[in-house]
């Protein structure tokens, strides 16, 4: 079985024919860097992530963490893949060199970080928590807190979580119940219980620092009276050490489905101790806070999702390039050899369905994170303004769309297996399982499509919207070639519907209760994700146009005829489908809203 976790040729593409990362170099930040820098670094997260995180993706699967004389155990090799990841860097890879970091774009971060994801997602779900929440005390923190905290999780001796989730209030924030009360000591006493706080309790590092949303005593209802407070399993003695435990208990282990290897915790805060929490900026403001560590984290999981993705559809490829099974129906020779099942049509078709689907969300990613970079080193400020506004807009389709299409593209791949994909000895059923918590988890896909339609595309009095459809004309302008032209008319077509019927939806939103105009919000942003998707294709249909154009018969051309199939197959076979959902929103189809509870 292949070792390869994502296919670089496709990595390469996209950084530097479709998103041109290069140019990155030429801004102040990163300009001690080059091509040359970045493949290096990717270079190393491909080859850590095979040696150090892919080996026990499936042990740490099948052996998951246990709780053990008042101690969380698990494989020894998850801390030794931690350690190589902190050792390489790559906690404080986009930070300052002040900071220990090597000042990566997080374009290229959001490379390296693909490989270790499809790797072993469990084992580098430690990593990235510790980084989002990094970031946040970053930007919100004391300078004591900074000093504190912030380097010994850079270096990877603490790692974070952050903690939102209570049992009675689910993903209903405003219903939290976690309570700090001040003290004179300057710190706060935390009491409450969260659940499913990844990677909430373990041995890998000397401390973890959770990141915990509570209610100061007398804090207004709903979410404007919540507050961030960093609550740290130990406490720090005077040189900043841990020190004596802090209040911080662990309640349970939940076992769950998929991403087995990563501990997911039920905490109880201040229940037998005194639980110490330390103030995150201001009083109240902890939800606009924790929204910087959850955009990220939605970000992370839509690339967690296609990473996966990709790499089951990887291994469904090789198996059916492999595995020899029956003969062209024109073959009625019973003697003659068996044939690979890549050859027989259907096959192909559940491998080209993955393709369009995995490759199509990778570019959405990495296009994410170009803006995150363009959100904060772009050259102008406009420029910056707009990426952010972009960024904010796509947010939620770059969590939900991929993290829809992964588990799919997965359920493929089991398929393409046929039976054997069913068993434990073959890699897809568990990417099935990891990718089926990405749905999930960071908001579900319900609550992002709610994010978009009541809230992200009315934004700026809808300037967002206006600036992607803005970059989305510039590409269809690009289009060369009577296929890739074809293709901006179809995606031209379905943009002005989707224009009209977010007019539609707009005016029901101002007019209307709100509860029949977002009765249909998934459907909604099932159609913006397919429109974005297209949006994609058109663009790698463009660039694979020009590769071709270069060298039409270069070492290359299979590879760029591959993307224009894949793009073809999207345009012919997904984009179409949205007319259903153009239909069910401009009709403001009331199905789903009418229906009763008793009617089940």
């Amino acid at each position: 079985m292949s070792d390869t976790l994502l296919n670089r040729r496709d990595l390469d593409f996209q950084l530097y024919e479709a998103l041109d990362t290069e140019s990155l170099c030429e801004r102040e930040r990163f300009a001690e860097h080059s091509r040359e820098t970045f493949s290096a670094v990717i270079d190393t997260a491909d080859r850590i992530a095979r040696e150090q995180f892919a080996p026990h993706n499936s042990v740490a699967d099948k052996e998951e963490p246990r709780f053990e004389d008042g101690k969380v155990t698990m494989r020894p090799e998850v801390k030794t893949a931690m350690d190589a990841y902190a050792e390489a860097g790559f906690i404080a890879g986009r930070y300052d060199y002040e900071l220990g970091g090597m000042q990566l774009p997080e374009t290229v971060m959001t490379a390296c970080n693909g490989f270790f994801m499809a790797a072993n997602p469990s084992t580098a779900g430690y990593p990235f928590l510790t980084t989002a929440a990094a970031n946040v005390i970053r930007t919100f923190g004391s300078s004591e807190q900074q000093q504190q905290f912030l380097e010994p999780m850079l270096a990877g001796r603490f790692t974070g979580t952050m903690a939102l989730t209570e049992p009675q209030a689910g993903s209903s924030l405003a219903d939290l119940r976690t309570t700090a009360t001040p003290t004179d000591e300057g710190h706060y006493l935390i009491k409450g219980a969260k659940i499913y706080i990844s990677g909430g309790e373990h041995e890998l590092s000397d401390n973890i620092v959770n990141l915990v949303l509570a209610r100061i005593r007398g804090a207004p209802a709903g979410v404007k009276g919540i507050s961030m407070f960093i609550v740290p399993k130990y406490r720090l003695d005077a040189e900043g050490n841990p020190g004596e435990r802090n209040g911080v208990e662990l309640a349970g282990l939940i076992h769950k489905l998929g991403y087995r290897g990563t501990t997911s915790t039920a905490l109880s805060f201040g229940s037998d101790n005194e639980c110490h929490g330390y103030l995150v900026g201001e009083p109240h403001e902890g939800l606009k806070y924790m929204f910087q560590m959850m955009n990220e984290a939605r970000l992370g999981v839509g690339f967690g999702a296609t990473a996966i993705g990709y790499r089951g559809y990887l291994h469904s490829l090789e198996y059916a390039r492999d595995r020899r099974q029956g003969r062209h129906p024109s073959d009625k020779d019973p003697s003659s050899e068996p044939i690979a099942i890549i050859e027989h049509a259907d096959v192909r078709r559940m491998l080209l369905a993955q393709k369009s689907w995995m490759e199509g969300a990778f570019a959405l990613c990495m296009y994410g994170a170009r803006l995150m970079d363009d959100s904060h080193t772009a050259p102008g400020e406009q420029q910056r303004h707009e990426a952010r506004q972009m960024l904010d807009l796509l947010t939620p389709v770059i969590k939900a769309w991929p993290s829809e299409y992964g588990p799919r593209a997965n359920d493929l791949a089991i398929q393409v297996y046929g039976g054997a994909g069913y068993t434990r000895e073959y890699p897809v059923e568990q990417c099935w399982r990891d990718n089926r918590l990405n749905p999930i988890h960071e908001g579900t896909n319900g609550i992002q499509a709610m994010d978009l339609l009541g809230r992200k595309v009315w934004q700026g009095s809808g300037e967002a919207i206006q600036l992607l459809f803005g970059a989305i004309q510039r590409d269809l302008e690009a289009a060369e070639g009577e296929q890739c032209q074809q293709w901006a008319y179809s995606l031209s077509e379905t943009l002005q519907q989707a224009g009209q019927v977010t007019q539609v939806l707009g005016k029901a939103l101002g007019q209307e209760s709100p509860e029949k105009a977002l009765a249909n919000a998934s459907v909604y942003l099932r159609l913006f994700g397919h429109i974005t998707v297209a949006w994609m294709w058109l663009r790698q249909a463009n660039a694979a146009t020009a590769g071709l154009t270069r060298d039409p018969e270069g070492d290359d051309a299979a590879f760029y005829r591959g993307k224009l199939q894949a793009a073809q197959y999207f345009f012919h076979w997904e984009l179409p489908t949205v007319a259903q959902d153009l239909v069910i929103l401009r009709n403001m189809d009331d199905t789903c809203f009418n229906m009763r509870d008793e009617w089940f």
